[in-house]
């Protein structure tokens, strides 16, 4: 956690909570870091990871491109200033309206099958997925890489699409290879840019190789980008990247207050947050530093438990904290990818607002609000 202590519980009496908050400086930290290691490497940020706008704008002004996977993320592109070679439209099942605006704002589109080549607006650029077929060391819903994987074509696909585009009239920029999210094992990439390079007696030259992201938050980013390089160079290509929850995970934070306590099987501490806010240690079994921001002496091992009717409604289990206390902060770490972004309103749940630290940059204020709170009336407003 980078924020003081003292600066987030003035967040939390300021904006009350639940409550995402950002740093500004580790948000612009980790793009230093993915510079660092890819150099000359063209960054597209994949938007799913967290949409805020203001985060978007950040990220536009450093001369980071988007990686877009539906209609509302490529106007949320538009909308801050992205266009042609900034925008990436990727995903497995693409709408007219991903094609349209796609096409109308010069972008360039990810074939993740076959006939999609068909679909394509006249004289798109493209870039083809292929999937490595590999088991790599992330959870199975995060494993795009793999066989059984929804993504990509296979390896023996490639060749045929790569001529297809071009027959169809399309410029055909390369490969594109995204394996999962959070890879543990850096050997995992070293086996994909492996496999993508069976390709290259048929293939010829490309223009692009783009090796997407997903690498976990302590990988070795330089021995990555070194492997990544290799294979572009291989193929005499130009290296893209696509880095999302690398980008922000450590920037965010949600806060949450606890409500109470509960010994029943086991000790629950329970908190104004769950899966309505955080759902990835439901949905992916994942597991977020949790810092109380209360002493004393640590008393027992906690669940983190959030108020919805779910039993796996829990943020975190086994937890050593100091005797939680109505009223008291827990500050839950890596929430800047997929916190926000993944909320929903279930029980009409208002979602939270987020907050902006960059001390210094406002005189007498270092919190930007960057997205109020929502009201019950704006969870059902478009309900008739």
């Amino acid at each position: 956690m980078t924020i003081p202590p003292a600066a987030l519980q003035t967040a939390a009496e300021r904006f009350g909570t639940p409550l995402y908050v950002y740093d500004a400086a580790e948000l612009d930290a980790a793009l230093l870091r993915v510079r660092a290691a890819f150099g000359a490497a063209r960054v597209y940020y994949a938007m799913k990871a967290n949409p805020n706008l203001t985060l978007l704008r950040r990220l536009h002004a450093a001369g980071v491109g988007f990686e877009c996977v539906s209609p509302g993320e490529l106007a949320r592109a538009e909308v801050v200033g992205a266009s042609g070679a900034q925008i990436l439209v990727n995903g497995p099942a693409k709408s007219d309206a991903e094609y349209a605006a796609g096409a109308r704002l010069g972008a360039t589109f990810i074939v993740d099958r076959e006939e999609e080549v068909a679909l394509l607006p006249p004289q798109s650029q493209a870039l083809v997925r292929v999937n490595p077929a590999l088991a790599v060391s992330t959870h199975d819903h995060l494993a795009t890489g793999a066989a059984g994987s929804k993504f990509g074509i296979t390896l023996q696909q490639a060749p045929r699409v790569l001529e297809a585009l071009r027959a169809a009239g399309h410029t055909a920029l390369g490969l594109h290879v995204h394996i999962g999210s959070a890879i543990r094992d850096a050997h995992d990439f070293t086996a994909a840019f492996g496999r993508l390079s069976e390709l290259r007696e048929e293939t010829g030259p490309l223009a692009v190789l783009d090796a997407g992201g997903g690498w976990g938050l302590d990988a070795d980013l330089h021995g990555i980008a070194r492997e990544a390089w290799a294979a572009a160079t291989a193929f005499g290509a130009e290296l893209w990247v696509e880095p999302g929850r690398y980008l922000v995970a450590r920037a965010g934070t949600l806060l949450t207050r606890v409500v109470g306590t509960k010994r029943t099987g086991r000790n629950f501490c329970l908190v104004d947050a769950g899966m309505t806010e955080l759902l990835r240690p439901m949905l992916y079994g994942a597991a977020h530093p949790v810092t109380p921001l209360w002493d004393g002496p640590e008393t027992a091992d906690w669940d983190i438990a959030g108020p919805a009717c779910e039993s796996g409604d829990l943020l975190a289990r086994d937890i050593s904290l100091p005797q939680p206390r109505r009223g008291e902060l827990l500050a839950i770490g890596e929430a800047g990818a997929y916190g926000a972004a993944m909320s929903s309103t279930y029980l009409t749940r208002s979602r939270p607002a987020e907050a902006l630290y960059e001390p210094g940059r406002h005189s007498g204020a270092d919190w930007t609000p960057i997205r109020r709170r929502e009201t019950p009336q704006d969870v059902w407003a478009a309900e008739i």
